[in-house]
């Protein structure tokens, strides 16, 4: 209802019919997107175009959006909505940044407009101090050709499609998830300084994207708790942060995939087993190396390696199924600290305690006695398998 992006993909809401607990699923590929300021004829705004068009009507515009979506519920709370809408126009520096492209574009000597949303703001200023407008957004009145290639987010008035907006850019997930970023706050970018106090990171000089949304999503006293409030927004959230992390790695192996070490992949035995025969198609194929989580020679690589310790110390004789328990007590003691939430609300807590427990799980049948001495490296083929399966 207030993001400024599409999410880009399909949400599945037909696994939540029936008692069960909240599932966010998703067919696509995530990639946020964004269209020009004023909407194409004969078609109703949507996202960013709502802060734009027709403000006067704007709570009744935003709680339309859900008229024609059946597995939405549309009983909105008007007075809900509008306070939501004053608090953003006082506090959100993005939003602020529209409503004056809005008040541009309302004036009838206007020159084509360009909204431009600058991916750093200015080094001068603290990395984690309030943003203001003037840093985060810039109005560009006439000229709309393209400028040098940069990060920054360019929107024009009219026209141009939908955009992508690369997940390197310090708005990204504000643009996505206003309510969780009320202020309209920076997130990861590139260049973070792991040495800021704020994050410590080894003997590395920058923040990695999976090492600064791990530390985003911790519980602190000190700081605000609006991120891990969030519910069903929360989840969704962390699948879109599970996704940005997971293409940044891809990413990277596509830039540097001549400098990995291809050569053991033996690539033309494998493009010849798929049938690609057209030796102009096999140099350009991008190979996942076994380090990548859910690749195919990750899952070949486990398996090579639990079949190994099977052969050696003769086959596995218990399967054992271990699922989480939202009763554990460890869950309810993380929970304690914000009241009325529930394990459904928190999967990043139910997902650690869950480690812990499969830990001590293997720790004990290691040295304890429940079924007897185990031979060496059994565990670690139960390990192995599990990962496969997984």
């Amino acid at each position: 209802m207030f993001a400024f992006t599409s999410l880009g993909v399909k949400i599945d809401m037909s696994v939540n019919k029936g008692p069960r607990p909240y599932v966010f699923k998703i067919n696509g590929q995530v990639h946020h997107r964004i269209g020009s300021l004023l909407l194409d004829e004969g078609k109703p705004p949507a996202y960013a175009q709502l802060y734009i068009f027709d403000t006067e009507n704007e709570v009744e515009n935003r709680i339309s959006i859900f008229d024609t979506d059946q597995d939405c519920d549309s009983g909105s709370d008007r007075v809900i909505v509008a306070g939501l809408v004053r608090m953003f126009d006082e506090t959100n520096e993005l939003v602020k940044s529209f409503r004056a492209a809005r008040d541009l574009l309302s004036q009838s000597y206007c020159k084509p407009l360009r909204l431009r949303l600058l991916h750093d703001r200015s080094k001068a200023a603290p990395q984690y101090s309030a943003p203001a407008g003037s840093e985060i957004a810039a109005l560009i009145v006439g000229d709309i050709s393209e400028e040098n290639r940069t990060p920054d987010i360019r929107i024009q008035d009219r026209g141009g499609g939908l955009r992508r907006i690369s997940n390197l850019h310090s708005h990204y997930m504000a643009l996505q998830y206003p309510i969780l970023f009320p202020y309209g706050e920076e997130g990861f970018k590139l260049g973070i300084n792991s040495q800021s106090g704020i994050l410590q990171v080894g003997a590395r000089n920058e923040v990695i994207m999976l090492e600064y949304y791990a530390f985003q999503l911790q519980q602190r006293r000190s700081k605000a708790i609006m991120l891990i409030c969030g519910d069903r927004l929360f989840q969704q959230y962390i699948v879109d942060v599970f996704v940005s992390v997971e293409e940044n790695r891809l990413r990277f192996i596509i830039k540097n995939n001549k400098n990995l070490r291809s050569d053991i992949y033996k690539g033309i035995h494998d493009a010849l087993h798929k049938g690609d025969f057209d030796g102009n198609n096999v140099d350009r194929k991008v190979i996942l190396p076994g380090s990548f989580t859910g690749s195919k020679r990750y899952m070949v690589q486990n398996y090579q390696d639990a079949m190994a310790i099977c052969r050696f110390y003769g086959p596995s004789d218990l399967f054992i199924t271990f699922t989480y328990n939202t009763k554990w007590q460890e869950i309810a003691n993380a929970l304690a600290f914000i009241l009325g939430q529930k394990p459904n609300a928190r999967p990043d807590i139910v997902s650690r305690v869950f480690k812990l427990e499969v830990e001590e799980l293997i720790s004990a049948l290691k040295k304890g006695t429940y079924f007897g001495k185990a031979k060496e490296g059994m565990y670690d083929c139960l390990i192995l398998i599990t990962a496969v399966l997984q």
